[in-house]
Parts: structure tokens; C-alpha cells; sequence
């Protein structure tokens, strides 16, 4: 379960440091570039309301001057507020694995795309609002013909599921439709058919 939205908690208490962002900045720099512009699509749908949480998390992440983000910020900010139980956890490892951002920046527009959670996103009343207009910036950059085969790559699915993401592409040009944009961003895991999903 999820618990209360770190997105919506409107309280005085300073916000932690959420582990998960690093988690997602992780994967984000291991996405392929189709699944970047899906989530940079996505982050620029975000109202002033996800954004809170989102400028929160890159504060405690001290820019620098220029408000970009490198390697050093990341790790900076896991030593000053890192818990014991985040250490003994993977989040070293996390860490490490995040090595790329040595050699790059982020700025904070990059940032929001890659420590979007689309989870909790679609817990939110406002998704479908949310996902239709990503879906329109996806239309305008990112938005690509795309073979089912290359999409189960994608995924990291394989053959079986080929019949499942038929849906996700639309007939008239080979490219993602809104279904399967959202999917697509959701992520497959053939195994859950919905069981987990407690909405």
C-alpha cells in the first residue's frame, strides 16, 4: 500500500529525502531514449501541485549555482541525510550504479522527468488529465513508429506478450496510441494482472 502521497501531504514537517528518487534517476539513465521522451513528456504535464514535491526533493539535493545536478550533489545529499537504514539497504549500491551523472549534468526539467514515479501518479484523481496532456507532448516529440518486437525489447518482455501490446499501437501509423502511452509508462509485468493494483 501506499502510503498518505509524499505529492499531496501539505504539512510543516521539513521533507525527507525520498530514497526512491534515486532509485528512478537510476533507471532513467538506464531507460533508452524512447523511454526518456516518454517520461520527459510526462514531466511536462505535471501541474504546480506534483511539481512541490518534485522542487522539495531537488532542494535537498543542492544544486549547484548553475541549478544543475551532477554525480557529487546525489552523493553529497545521501551522506547529510542518509539513515541508517537507508545505508544498510541497497542504496550504496543505487549510488554506484548512477555513475554515468559523473560526466553530465541535470537540470532541473531533465530532473522531474526522471524522478517522476508513474505510480503514484495514477493514484491520483487528476491522472487521466495528467496522462492525455504528456500524451499530446509525447505526440509532438517522442512519439515514433515503433514495431511490436522493438516495444517487448523496451518492456523486457518477450514473445508472449506480443498479443498484448497489439493494443498499445495504433493501426493507422505504427506509432504508440494514449492506451499505449500510458502502459508503456506504467510498465509491464505480465505476471500481475491487476491483482496487486488496489485502486
Amino acid at each position: 500500500m501506499l502510503a498518505a502521497h509524499p505529492w499531496l501531504q501539505d504539512d510543516s514537517r521539513p521533507i525527507p529525502l525520498d530514497i526512491l528518487i534515486y532509485k528512478l534517476v537510476k533507471s532513467y539513465l538506464n531507460a533508452t531514449p524512447f523511454k526518456r521522451a516518454a517520461l520527459k513528456a510526462l514531466s511536462k504535464a505535471l501541474t504546480e501541485d506534483e511539481l512541490v514535491y518534485l522542487r522539495a526533493q531537488f532542494g535537498l539535493l543542492e544544486p549547484n549555482r548553475d541549478g544543475s545536478m551532477s554525480f557529487d550533489n546525489f552523493r553529497k545529499a545521501l551522506e547529510r541525510n542518509a539513515t541508517d537504514a537507508m545505508m544498510e539497504s541497497r542504496v550504496p549500491d543505487v549510488l554506484n550504479s548512477m555513475e554515468s551523472l559523473a560526466y553530465r549534468k541535470m537540470t532541473f526539467e531533465e530532473f522531474c522527468a526522471a524522478a517522476i514515479s508513474t505510480h503514484q501518479l495514477e493514484a491520483l484523481e487528476g491522472w487521466e488529465q495528467i496522462a492525455s496532456t504528456a500524451f499530446e507532448h509525447f505526440e509532438q516529440e517522442g512519439n515514433r513508429v515503433i514495431s511490436i518486437e522493438e516495444l517487448a525489447r523496451e518492456l523486457n518482455v518477450g514473445p508472449s506478450a506480443y498479443s498484448l501490446l497489439k493494443d498499445w499501437v495504433r493501426n493507422s501509423d505504427g506509432k504508440l496510441s494514449l492506451l499505449g502511452y500510458t502502459k508503456f509508462l506504467h510498465g509491464v509485468t505480465l505476471r500481475s494482472t491487476n491483482t496487486r493494483h488496489h485502486h
